[in-house]
């Protein structure tokens, strides 16, 4: 005998059961949060980026089914973010002049519909925000080599109170993001490696150094830069500055960095600080 077709009635209870069993859940793991944040220091930032970047790559690799990707890891962003604020205060500033809200709607994508978020008119504003600590995370513009004065420069700080480079956004790239720009969160947050991430490295010399041979220099101590930035020298005396973006993870006390060093000191007189790092985006389709 064939087997009697479903009722739309009887399909909406199955809807209503699983949104029931979903809710649960959800449920179920704030009780584990809240036993997470039981276990942690008052004062820590709960955030961890590469913690959240793991969890999204799992989601993906895992997915299957008509329900589109995007929004899947759109829902997860939302429940990620709504548990970081269970453990303690979360705000954003975000670097949104005046007609200019892109940066904005990247950050409310990322971090959270009711997140509560401050403009700011300039990235420093951003960052010195985390610094002074009326923000948990700052979203500043990817760097620009047209930029004279880049806000990155004030990373390079030996003041252990200064923030660092910890995700890039967006961090689910889709066809629509393809013109949007770019952007960088910084946070008082360690890195920690994911498998597949970039690192921030920032070098200051007295003299003159080609890019080949900076680029050079960095492959021959296991570094593989991607892109370079440089802000320029403005007098005889003034350093030049460059921001190498490496594809891989590094700590603050890799050896790689005192190699670099090593290999840059005999005419330049090399300052070397990893400014931060990200988790690599997924990317959904193909980004020209």
């Amino acid at each position: 005998m064939p087997d009697t077709p479903q009722t739309l009635e009887s399909l909406r209870r199955q809807i209503d059961e699983i949104d029931d069993a979903i809710h649960d859940l959800i449920m179920r793991r704030a009780g584990v949060v809240g036993d997470i944040a039981a276990t942690k220091s008052s004062d820590r930032v709960a955030m961890r980026p590469g913690r959240e970047a793991t969890i999204l790559r799992r989601l993906a690799a895992r997915h299957e089914g008509a329900f589109p990707l995007p929004e899947l890891t759109r829902i997860w962003r939302e429940l990620i973010t709504g548990f970081t604020r269970m453990q303690g205060p979360f705000a954003i500033a975000v670097y949104a002049p005046e007609g200019h809200d892109d940066l904005w709607d990247l950050a409310r994508d990322h971090y959270g519909s009711h997140t509560p978020m401050t403009p700011v008119a300039a990235p420093i504003q951003a960052i010195r925000a985390v610094h002074e600590g009326t923000a948990t995370l700052a979203v500043v513009p990817w760097p620009v080599e047209a930029d004279g004065d880049p806000w990155w420069r004030i990373l390079f700080s030996d003041d252990p109170r200064t923030p660092r480079i910890v995700g890039s956004l967006p961090f689910v790239v889709t066809e629509r993001h393809r013109d949007e720009p770019l952007a960088l969160a910084v946070a008082h947050i360690e890195p920690e490696p994911t498998g597949d991430d970039h690192a921030m490295i920032a070098v200051e010399v007295t003299g003159d150094i080609s890019r080949s041979r900076l680029k050079q220099t960095f492959e021959t101590v296991g570094l593989p830069p991607v892109a370079f930035w440089t802000r320029q020298a403005r007098t005889a005396e003034d350093p030049v500055i460059h921001l190498v973006d490496v594809a891989d993870f590094v700590a603050i006390d890799d050896s790689r960095l005192l190699r670099l060093a090593e290999r840059l000191q005999e005419d330049l007189a090399p300052r070397i600080r990893l400014i931060g790092g990200f988790a690599t985006p997924i990317a959904i389709g193909r980004r020209s």
